[in-house]
């Protein structure tokens, strides 16, 4: 793919630190660490200031007209889909809404229910909202969640769709795939897959983690790690049998993918805190379904690169509590409850490189914070670019310090994390589900923060030149003002930036029609009484004590 043409594809900004990295202090690194410690130190000391709100405007707060990437933000809330400009103005809008992307063609393809942990399949809406395409998976034992993605398949030279979808598993199964025993019975589990159709809604290519999974319990099963063999042999494939973590329902709630045209490979995230990558143009027979699904399921199938968490086969460190219980470590552990995955497009600064929205979850931190990063699975040991996936225990860790104030340990960084953002302030951009992040042409990144409903663009040096709140919640309709509210009020799962030549815009009207609280007002929802929380009479079953969110006072007995 195409070199950066902006900064140093290399450089290592990192996120709110200002002390050094430890090894600029190695010659061997030579100007490539001097480079990157600059703009690491540009990035810390230039985000805009946040501060701790209790209450606060929506839409549009912030503007950079010289510096943001202009265009047509794309984003849905509570089941409708806006498009809008970069005064927060609506150009169009459609009823639908969960995680919609807009094709080449003036289209939005969602899933069919405004949920993205569940549906049954996928519609496809024109610019005037008119029904064109529907899919539903009516298969047994298949789930369809979170992500998808419209690509052109080569080998057919015609656009399909790859989604993730969970596969139920057996009991039966689960034991003969060497699952411990003694965690079971394993009941209701599942495992999740990819699977590919045609726009006639054929399967045409899937491919199953369970068919890639390796185990050291018990000998007599073929995925058996070998005589003095571990799991840390297989990076190719997952421990069937994760400490802490026996197989069941949702086991990996894997909620991203993204395909690589230049290269045929596709990636799939796991909130654990592991995204792999996997050969699909390699393992793709046309014409032949089953023949593709059986190379997938083969050695051909088996991950080409995994990061995140190396602990989780038995190749690096895991967070832990130490022995004084009020310290922790997050290991070699990089990112948590992680989403959006997705590779870097060609033309764009870091073209070819992986990008993540990563939640910061799971990392026994003092303060959890997102972030997003820039990964380039190529580097080795030294910064050097191979020509081939590198195992990011290879290229190694660099341990980073943080501002004093943040009271937050050091970590050990991937060295093959190019760059990061995250807030200065600890609770300026936080999202514990959900998000998303885009590559923008003028190298600035576009970030939704799921659960706040926060969008905001960032440049490459850590400033934020566009923000933007979500004004659709799904309690107080729209809001000009938001107040202290339960976290996904106004959620937004994911927004994506169309520049005006994007050929979807092409020939369209985009007159602005208004703001959506001005032009699209929603009421607030009626409540209504749940009696799941009605109070039960002395002696009626179990008594249960509701304390609302927020401020509270133990009642006197």
């Amino acid at each position: 793919m195409d070199n950066q043409p902006h900064a140093d594809p290399r450089r290592r900004t990192r996120p709110a630190a200002t002390e050094p990295l430890e090894s600029t202090r190695r010659a061997r690194h030579g100007w490539l660490n001097v480079v990157g410690v600059w703009l690491w130190l540009i990035a810390a000391c230039s985000v805009t200031h946040a501060y701790e709100s209790l209450r606060g405007p929506t839409e549009l707060l912030h503007w950079d007209k010289e510096k943001a990437y202009p265009g047509y933000t794309l984003f849905a809330a509570h089941g409708t889909t806006s498009l809008v400009d970069m005064e927060g103005q609506v150009v169009n809008t459609w009823r639908m809404g969960t995680n919609p992307r807009l094709l080449d063609n003036g289209h939005i393809l969602d899933a069919t229910r405004d949920d993205p942990s569940g549906f049954q399949g996928f519609q496809q809406l024109d610019w005037d909202g008119k029904d064109v395409w529907r899919y539903t998976e009516s298969r047994e034992g298949y789930a369809p969640h979170h992500d998808w993605v419209r690509i052109h398949n080569k080998a057919l030279n015609a656009p399909t769709t790859l989604y993730i979808a969970n596969r139920s598993i057996s009991h039966e199964q689960a034991i003969s795939a060497g699952c411990d025993p003694r965690n079971g019975p394993y009941r209701g589990a599942q495992m999740d897959a990819v699977v590919e159709i045609d726009m006639d809604g054929n399967v045409v290519w899937e491919w199953w983690f369970f068919d890639h999974v390796v185990q050291d319990v018990d000998p007599t099963k073929a995925n058996y790690v070998g005589d003095g063999k571990t799991i840390a042999d297989y990076p190719g494939r997952i421990n069937v049998n994760l400490p802490g973590r026996p197989l069941k329902r949702d086991w990996l709630h894997c909620n991203s993918l993204d395909y690589n045209a230049e290269t045929g490979h596709t990636v799939i995230n796991s909130v654990q805190g592991e995204f792999y990558v996997i050969d699909h143009d390699g393992t793709f027979v046309a014409g032949d379904s089953l023949a593709s699904i059986a190379k997938a399921a083969g050695t051909g199938g088996d991950f080409l690169y995994r990061f995140g968490d190396p602990a989780r086969y038995g190749q690096g460190n895991p967070p832990r509590i130490l022995e004084d219980w009020t310290q922790a470590t997050s290991g070699h552990k990089q990112m948590g409850g992680a989403h959006d995955v997705q590779w870097i497009r060609p033309g764009l600064p870091g073209a070819g490189h992986l990008m993540v929205f990563n939640n910061g979850q799971y990392l026994f931190d003092r303060t959890s914070q997102s972030s997003v990063l820039e990964i380039n699975p190529f580097l080795g040991a030294g910064g050097n670019k191979m020509d081939t996936y590198v195992n990011p225990p290879d290229a190694g860790y660099e341990s980073v310090r943080f501002s004093h104030d943040t009271h937050k340990p050091p970590r050990a960084i991937s060295r093959q994390i190019l760059w990061s953002y995250q807030s200065k302030s600890n609770q300026g951009f936080f999202s514990h589900i959900g998000g998303g992040c885009q590559r923008l042409p003028n190298g600035s990144t576009l970030v939704c923060s799921d659960t706040e409903g926060h969008l905001f663009e960032v440049t490459a040096d850590g400033q934020v030149v566009w923000e933007y709140i979500n004004p659709v919640t799904k309690t107080f309709g729209t809001v000009k003002v938001l107040g202290d509210a339960l976290p996904m009020t106004n959620a937004v799962f994911r927004t994506y930036r169309y520049g005006s030549d994007h050929p979807a815009l092409k020939s369209r009207d985009l007159t602005p029609k208004g703001t959506i609280t001005d032009a699209f007002p929603k009421e607030p929802r009626p409540t209504r009484s749940n009696p799941r929380n009605r109070r039960k009479r002395p002696g009626a079953g179990r008594r249960t004590s509701a304390r609302p969110w927020g401020s509270w006072r133990k009642e006197t007995p």
